[in-house]
């Protein structure tokens, strides 16, 4: 070996002495913690196992104590389907009178048992419980809910209503969804069996191709669940107006009204009873002079043959003239519809006689109206875009209230004015089952919040408050978690780090002061 060998082996064996020391040492502090934990824990199996216990004992109490809690089910809905809307809570929370929901035939993680729960917690008379017809035969046999099937009961003292799975939703034909509709139904159901008194709607047959049993199907499905009782009116059977009528609808008459209806619809008028007005665009002439007679009482001149047409893109659906998005005028019936608007399809013009309105004793107030750039078009082979001469062109009323004063209050026998109020639409496919757009995606929009419009409308006509805002339309559900599946997923969230956290802080304080 050379000199310059040895020299290099010299330099290299304090190096790997280093490094067997350090190994050494890193080997025997490994050992003495494997041997402190084996001491410590390994073999004393009792402390383990308490630990263990301990652990599981405090998450089994967390548990119970959040149950008990009765927390509101975590919504993962879009529309919220599954949570009370702060409308809801506010119209329930002032109810002195104790109501009773039973889920008959429900099992207690329904979702629909879970939404009712949540009454109770604004409002501690509204109780929802799960029950069966075995250990409550008493319910079953007063509402008729066979064993074997399910209904939900509403009551409170000898008022009450029954509802059905497939009351708490309805189905868009247009567009495959299936709408949820449990809230405003249990809401109004509520109300209902709480009110001292219902107002009561009659819907005017046998002179409309819109009715309830046809045409307007959806409409009759939301308004079931109005505070509201309603009824069809074959007036030549009855040949007058029943004396409970707070509101009759009008649709659009494709024939003259006989005199019978005329005259009864006249007497119901002078008595100070409410029209609701619904007139779709006319295709072709027609003679209606006793029709014409009845709008005449608040100042309203006769349909003319026409649509409205828009041209203003802001206010038209996907650049279609027909689909028209009028500007809503300020009132109670409007006034929480105006970040969604309405859609009005191929509406006519409501011509109003402003020089009558005064010897009328008739007060107007607009309620939706076209933009200044929309046209009147009466020559259906007229396909043009804009409007061409000769055609009506500016804004156009297609809605209105007219308030007609009969007689004036009288101050010293303290007697108040006696009304009679019209509200007119210049449609009624609006509110039809007839599809407004071919687009799926957006078919249903007229479902979605034109609805709302006419619900309104009846509500202040009938004198009771409006019940919008819990009126919730939607079709897609992604995921909502069980009432039990809540209550697993707020411990595993927030108990379990929270106890792991608690156990490091007092393993970390007894070792500090062991040192």
């Amino acid at each position: 070996m050379s000199k310059k060998e040895e020299n290099i082996k010299k330099e290299k064996m304090p190096k790997e002495k280093k490094a067997k020391k350090e190994k050494v040492k890193k080997d025997k502090e490994t050992s003495k913690f494997v041997q402190k934990i084996k001491k410590k824990w390994l073999i004393d199996g009792t402390k383990t196992l308490i630990l263990i216990l301990l652990i599981v004992a405090v998450f089994i109490a967390i548990n119970i104590g959040m149950q008990n809690l009765d927390l509101t089910p975590i919504d993962l809905t879009q529309e919220k389907l599954y949570t009370l809307t702060d409308e809801s809570k506010e119209k329930v929370k002032s109810i002195d009178k104790d109501v009773n929901i039973y889920f008959v035939g429900y099992s207690e993680d329904d979702s629909n048992l879970s939404l009712a729960k949540q009454y109770k917690n604004v409002n501690e008379k509204i109780v929802a419980e799960a029950v069966t017809v075995d250990n409550r035969p008493d319910l079953a046999g007063k509402y008729g809910i066979e064993s074997g099937s399910t209904g939900i009961i509403v009551e409170c003292g000898d008022r009450y209503k029954v509802l059905t799975s497939d009351d708490l939703v309805t189905y868009d034909s247009s567009t495959y969804e299936t709408i949820s509709i449990a809230e405003e139904r249990l809401t109004s159901a509520i109300m209902l069996v709480t009110a001292d008194e219902v107002p009561k709607v009659y819907f005017l047959e046998g002179y409309s191709d819109f009715s309830l049993s046809s045409n307007m199907s959806y409409l009759k499905a939301y308004l079931q669940n109005e505070i509201t009782e309603v009824e069809t009116l074959n007036i030549l059977s009855t040949r007058n107006i029943p004396d409970d009528c707070d509101t009759l609808v009008i649709t659009t008459p494709s024939k003259d009204f006989d005199d019978i209806a005329t005259t009864a619809i006249t007497d119901y008028i002078n008595k100070g009873g409410n029209i609701l007005w619904l007139n779709a665009a006319i295709g072709n002439a027609v003679e209606l002079p006793n029709v014409n007679k009845i709008l005449a009482l608040y100042g309203v001149n006769p349909f003319e043959v026409g649509v409205i047409r828009e041209t203003d893109s802001s206010k038209m659906m996907y650049n279609s003239p027909d689909l028209i998005m009028p500007d809503l005028g300020y009132s109670d019936i409007t006034e929480d519809l105006y970040s969604n608007g309405v859609i009005f399809a191929s509406p006519t013009k409501i011509n109003i006689n402003e020089d009558e309105l005064e010897n009328l004793n008739v007060e107007e107030t607009v309620l939706a109206s076209t933009s200044e750039n929309a046209y009147f078009r009466n020559d259906f082979k007229n396909d043009s875009l804009t409007a061409t001469e000769g055609e009506e062109t500016g804004t156009f009323t297609v809605g209105a209230e007219l308030k007609k004063t009969l007689t004036e209050a009288n101050e010293e026998t303290g007697e108040e004015a006696k009304t009679s109020t019209l509200i007119i639409y210049g449609d009624n496919n609006f509110v039809s089952d007839y599809k407004l757009i071919d687009d799926l995606e957006y078919a249903a929009v007229q479902l979605a919040y034109n609805k709302d419009l006419v619900l309104n409308s009846l509500a202040y006509l009938s004198d009771r408050e409006e019940d919008i805002t819990a009126r919730k339309s939607t079709g897609t559900v992604t995921y909502t978690a069980t009432e039990q599946q809540d209550t697993i997923v707020r411990v595993i969230i927030f108990a379990v780090p929270i106890v792991i956290i608690i156990i490091g802080l007092i393993v970390w304080q007894k070792r500090r002061r062991k040192k």
